[in-house]
């Protein structure tokens, strides 16, 4: 697999000295449909001279706010379309949410049939507008909106219907409740058993739970801060995923986090003797 995650840098002159010094092998897009192609274009050029794989575009908008949802929509259309050109091979969002506490908010209405119907007429509507021929459009599961499971993940790629619909996989976040999270590697074993065909991209991340305070809360965290066994989840996506698959490292502020994550990741993966 190929590990990596955000290289975090002020001014694009930095960037390739900050990329070289992560060891990173894959990242996410450092760049949006905004950039200027001039801008974009000397990101894969430096990108491609240190072997390093772009992974996916992020699109992280609301199609369903109540002002600004068709904007996002169509720029969700744009970032495919990117991610097409480009053939970087996922192009990735949340479903959204129709509540008012946040893009990415918990809201009653999330899984409503009125909304799942929404949210596979939306993704059919981005897909068909662009006729992607190497890009995938992904959705990353959430605690609290769909995809919340393997199971529902696997019922939005029959019900969505479009070839170049696939999964965006991340474990940590559809370890949702006790259950899940006391028999971590046993569920992220199911997600990729279930959902392998389709993975184009994985995010890494930890998990924790107190198990003193009587009401659940359960909080991601970076790799070797939480309860996860990273040996046996390195083993799990080796058998996954191929030699080239991106696994990135995420949620963290600083080039020094990313670094120090990295670093237990990759001496997990010796411990395991899995290829990074």
């Amino acid at each position: 697999m190929r590990l990596g995650g955000t290289v975090c840098y002020g001014h694009i002159s930095e960037f390739e000295a900050k990329l070289t010094a992560s060891g990173f092998r894959a990242i996410t897009a450092p760049f949006t449909c905004e950039t200027p192609r001039e801008e974009i274009d000397r990101y894969l050029e430096i990108a491609r001279k240190h072997d390093v794989r772009i992974a996916e575009v992020g699109v992280w908008r609301n199609p369903f706010d109540r002002e600004n949802g068709r904007a996002n929509l169509e720029y969700a259309a744009r970032q495919l379309k990117l991610a097409d050109e480009l053939e970087i091979p996922c192009c990735v969002n949340i479903v959204g949410t129709e509540g008012s506490a946040g893009w990415d908010a918990a809201d009653p209405g999330n899984f409503t049939d009125g909304m799942y119907e929404k949210i596979v007429s939306s993704i059919r509507e981005i897909i068909d507008g662009v006729h992607p021929r190497s890009a995938f459009y992904c959705i990353e599961p959430m605690p609290w909106m769909i995809p919340d499971g393997p199971d529902e993940y696997l019922r939005l790629i029959r019900d969505v219907d479009r070839k170049q619909f696939a999964v965006h996989m991340d474990f940590v976040n559809m370890i949702n409740c006790p259950r899940r999270f006391l028999a971590a590697e046993s569920f992220i074993e199911e997600c990729f058993r279930k959902l392998g065909p389709w993975i184009k991209s994985t995010h890494m991340k930890d998990s924790r739970m107190d198990p003193r305070q009587l009401t659940t809360i359960l909080n991601e965290c970076a790799p070797g801060e939480g309860s996860l066994d990273f040996v046996k989840v390195l083993r799990i996506l080796d058998r996954y995923l191929d030699a080239d698959a991106p696994v990135l490292l995420e949620h963290m502020s600083t080039f020094e986090e990313y670094r120090k994550a990295y670093a237990y990741v990759a001496a997990r993966a010796g411990e395991a003797h899995v290829q990074i």
